[in-house]
């Protein structure tokens, strides 16, 4: 998510400053390598790059695609094949034996639905959408058709130049929607086609309870990732916006009056570091009923533990799935000790949890770090054949 926005930011500027620009997409991968489909980055005219496709080493060559791109104003696949040990002749040296197709599209600013605007669409409201691209990789030299699809659960936009997918590209961008997850599907009409069906989902929004200093390094790392902060506290000397200058909110609130101020939904985390019992207690009960993916609980254990006897000596019995989604202490077992160490265990350990991992080490791991993606083939005929 902090790459789309450092992206659309960067095509801001590019636009004010009268500069061309390109976006390059990748759209499939094969095997290993350093970015998965969706990576993306910013062409402008003069060489400036936002945004990765890869871990430095196809940027260079993809910088000169893009050139050409802009030049000829057509989108234009690129294929590096990185199986073959002599990957030297590509002038990159990738070693990743994998093989990575990024499409490059040209950037119209004067049409209204281009990529970098349904991205602006899709950031303006904390909804899941799904971006279909297509391409051909059948035909890697001819006409390939770019971003053509956007969809969320209240809007759809098409501008798709075939008209025999349209139907399948909706039932498929709906899938994904309920699915949760990216496919690659291929298509076949009259031209074999391929459409990245790309699900986008929110930034992570982070409630940090407690503007203590040891929320300070929590704040700026989850800034570092792209996360949504908003630092909540009922002291008035700590719940300072000058304090916190990379959170998007600081409210100073009680317990009672914060469920008003903030919008809740799945991809909210709630950490409690107030220090002051009490107030964590009053916030644990009100989090408990909504579920959330995750919330943690800075202090020992047997501070939660208190917390949740005194909830059910009030009769409030929380149910094994309410629990679940409760950590405490909050964050991995990395040995922390200073207040960025903390930070850091605890931010990986919300990671995990949102990615559905377990935090253990990746050399343990037996199957490949990343799920290679389902390829899907679907025939689509034309209504005059």
């Amino acid at each position: 998510m902090k790459e789309l926005e450092d992206i659309v930011r960067a095509f801001d500027e590019a636009q004010q400053q009268g500069k061309q620009t390109a976006l390059a997409t990748v759209v499939q991968v094969e095997g290993s390598s350093y970015r998965r489909a969706g990576a993306r980055m910013l062409v402008t005219e003069d060489g400036q790059l936002t945004g990765a496709i890869s871990g430095g080493c196809l940027e260079g060559d993809a910088l000169r695609k893009a050139r050409l791109v802009m030049a000829q104003q057509q989108p234009m696949l690129v294929t590096y094949d990185t199986t073959d040990d002599d990957d030297a002749k590509l002038g990159v040296g990738l070693g990743c034996n994998g093989i990575i197709h990024i499409l490059i599209e040209p950037l119209f600013a004067e049409r209204p639905n281009h990529p970098i605007n349904l991205f602006k669409k899709f950031m303006s409201k904390r909804r899941n959408a799904v971006v279909i691209t297509l391409f051909s990789l059948a035909d890697r030299k001819g006409p390939q058709p770019g971003t053509c699809l956007y969809l969320t659960d209240e809007e759809q936009i098409n501008q798709c130049d075939t008209t025999v997918l349209i139907d399948t590209l909706i039932q498929d961008a709906q899938q994904v929607l309920q699915s949760g997850k990216s496919v690659n599907k291929t298509y076949h009409t009259d031209r074999e086609l391929t459409g990245f069906v790309e699900l986008l989902k929110p930034a992570v929004s982070l409630l940090v309870f407690g503007a203590g200093n040891d929320a300070i390094p929590l704040v700026q790392m989850a800034a570092v990732l792209g996360w949504h902060t908003t630092v909540i506290d009922g002291r008035t000397n700590y719940a300072v916006p000058a304090r916190f200058p990379q959170a998007k909110r600081v409210l100073l609130a009680k317990p009672d009056q914060v469920q008003s101020q903030v919008n809740l939904d799945t991809r909210t985390v709630v950490v409690l570091i107030t220090h002051n019992y009490n107030y964590d207690l009053a916030m644990l009960r009100q989090l408990l009923p909504l579920q959330l993916t995750y919330v943690g609980s800075l202090g020992p254990k047997k501070k939660l533990q208190r917390m949740l006897n005194e909830l059910e000596e009030e009769g409030f019995i929380p149910t094994p799935q309410q629990l679940q989604s409760v950590y405490g202490p909050t964050g991995l077992d990395i040995g922390a000790e200073a207040s960025e160490e903390i930070a850091l265990s605890i931010l990986a350990e919300i990671q995990a949890v949102l990615q559905q991992k377990e935090g253990k080490a990746l050399r343990d791991r037996k199957a490949a770090i990343h799920e290679q993606p389902k390829a899907e083939v679907q025939a689509v005929l034309d209504s005059a054949g």
